[in-house]
């Protein structure tokens, strides 16, 4: 399989559903404009509502891409299902950051994946989550979980009856091809992200945090005001994809509010101020390309 194909059927193995029997239609997944990935960097243009420059990109929150579907309210920072932005195809082999919220007791019914990392971040709520691996399970705020979908898993994940759920969904292109799926969820700690990088996931099985088939590392970090913690990049070669999940920060004289996100590479380190009482940041360090 070359890597034109390879990646289509990654960007393709995924349709969604709703619950109810009047939403339980397919919601085309439109995602099929590959030529700008057969060269993979940072692949971003300048546009107007973007702040570029030769390194940084800036995503406002109001600049991603919308659906609303009633049970299912989200946000796309990379194109993604029906929203197809050719500016915003990805940063790296960072392919899907969704910001979604889901109606209580609505969800994804049983659909595929195949080769894409997949990683989930619930910030409210809970997700009931079954895979075609066997696993049954529940995944709360505050932990994370990750699939490995490799040769292909078939799983579905619905918000328990009694709220919503807000969630982050992070897939990645992943290191190797055809690997055999794997499942894994942890509690994360938040006593550890302080006023300090938490991390929570890594390409090294022993080491802190879920771990992935890819030379990649997430962190977060809940930050007082006035408090600045640096970033260390983790591999040459890696960007740095920041968003702030709540409050607000400033990073390299630029300000990011709630849900705002930059994009840096060539760089070794960043320092992150925060501009409110409590401000909580994700960082995504990923290769910016594949191989």
């Amino acid at each position: 399989m070359n890597r034109k194909d390879f990646l289509k059927k990654g960007l393709l193995g995924a349709t969604v559903f709703g619950s109810a029997p009047h939403l339980s239609r397919l919601v085309e997944n439109k995602v099929d404009e590959l030529n700008p990935l057969k060269v993979v960097g940072y692949n971003h243009l300048p546009n107007s509502n973007e702040t570029v420059s030769d390194n940084i990109i800036i995503h406002r929150a109001h600049s991603r891409g919308t659906a609303d579907h009633g049970w299912l309210k989200a946000n796309f920072s990379f194109s993604f299902a029906n929203y197809h932005n050719p500016e915003r195809m990805h940063f790296g082999v960072l392919r899907v950051l969704n910001d979604d919220t889901i109606g209580a007791g609505r969800g994804f019914r049983t659909h595929p994946h195949d080769n894409m990392e997949i990683i989930t971040i619930p910030l409210k709520g809970t997700l009931e989550h079954k895979d075609s691996m066997g696993n049954t399970s529940q995944i709360k705020a505050g932990e994370i979980q990750v699939m490995s979908a490799g040769t292909g898993i078939r799983h579905s994940e619905f918000a328990t009856t009694t709220e919503d759920v807000q969630s982050f969904q992070i897939w990645l292109f992943p290191k190797y091809k055809d690997v055999t799926p794997r499942y894994d969820q942890l509690r994360l700690d938040p006593v550890k992200r302080k006023n300090a990088f938490q991390q929570i996931l890594s390409p090294n099985q022993n080491d802190e945090g879920v771990w992935i088939h890819q030379d990649a590392w997430f962190h977060m970090a809940d930050i007082d005001q006035g408090k600045t913690l640096e970033y260390k990049c983790k591999r040459n070669g890696n960007g740095m994809y920041i968003m702030v999940v709540d409050g607000s920060a400033s990073i390299l004289g630029h300000t990011l509010n709630k849900r705002d996100a930059m994009g840096i590479w060539d760089v070794n380190s960043i320092a992150v101020k925060s501009e409110n009482p409590s401000t909580q940041i994700l960082v995504l360090d990923v290769p910016m390309t594949l191989g």
